[in-house]
């Protein structure tokens, strides 16, 4: 018996592109995401027990501070384009959480960490559409944090260290985000060796003894092809919230797939 069985992990999904869940068709074949699909649906599943709450943040918003999003009842953002019409008339009403939105920025302020709150801010793509096939019932509150617009490894490691504790009141923190994130390069015949190049050393970094983890995650650039696998960091970085939110203890990687020839992952910290 655990010690604590609300205590929820924290978890980096890939969202997908765009709305590519709720289509026909996307950038590749009609079957190209049905795997990260799939994945998604049975996230439930895996947890200890229902979430009492869900933390999630998205690659898709950036803030000079950590912001939490604590409208009590978000509207949808569809910051996408070009997809077909009835994606931009997609539904799902989970409630927000202003006292969690409050308490995450304390913690975050707590820690000497740049954090404020937006009583405004919607669900992002990023948010809604991995979290629509994951929770399709919307009934689990859900708080949404930006990215600091500096990007900066550490201070997303240390956002993560300072938000541990929700996970042992229930909350489940989501980093969504995409571990390969280059448009220009899906569906190119030298992609698949690189990106699996990175995927593979992101994959032994998380994997390696918290310390080391966090020292390599920080360097990240330094890894094979980095730069072509992330020209910019924006989708990589939620990943080092939900491992500073791992503390000691090894990520694992819990999916993976290659879209359009390049290679993906979702990790989990218990």
């Amino acid at each position: 018996m655990p010690a604590n069985p609300q205590r929820q992990p924290a978890i980096f999904i890939p969202h997908g592109g765009g709305p590519c869940f709720f289509m026909d068709w996307t950038w590749g074949p009609a079957d190209t995401w049905q795997p990260t699909q799939r994945f998604l649906e049975g996230l439930a599943a895996t947890l200890p027990a229902p979430p009492k709450a869900l933390l999630v943040v998205s690659g898709h918003w950036e803030e000079p501070a950590f912001t939490a999003g604590a409208a009590p009842a978000p509207q949808l953002i569809f910051d996408y384009s070009g997809f077909p019409d009835h994606t931009y008339r997609l539904t799902w009403g989970a409630p927000g959480s202003p006292p969690l939105a409050a308490r995450a920025a304390s913690l975050i302020a707590q820690a000497g960490l740049p954090a404020a709150i937006s009583s405004t801010r919607g669900f992002d793509h990023g948010v809604f559409v991995p979290l629509k096939v994951a929770f399709p019932q919307a009934q689990i509150p859900v708080v949404t944090l930006s990215l600091a617009s500096s990007l900066d490894p550490a201070l997303h490691l240390a956002a993560g260290r300072a938000l541990a504790p929700l996970r042992d009141e229930g909350v489940l923190i989501v980093a969504s985000g995409m571990s390969f994130h280059n448009l220009r390069a899906y569906l190119r015949p030298e992609t698949r060796e690189k990106a699996r190049a990175f995927d593979d050393w992101l994959t032994r970094a998380v994997e390696a003894p918290a310390a080391e983890r966090a020292a390599l995650l920080t360097a990240w650039r330094k890894a094979p092809f980095a730069d072509f696998a992330h020209p910019r960091e924006e989708h990589l970085i939620p990943l080092l919230v939900a491992a500073g939110a791992g503390g000691d203890a090894p990520g694992k990687r819990i999916f993976t797939d290659e879209p359009m020839g390049a290679a993906i992952g979702a990790y989990r910290f218990d």
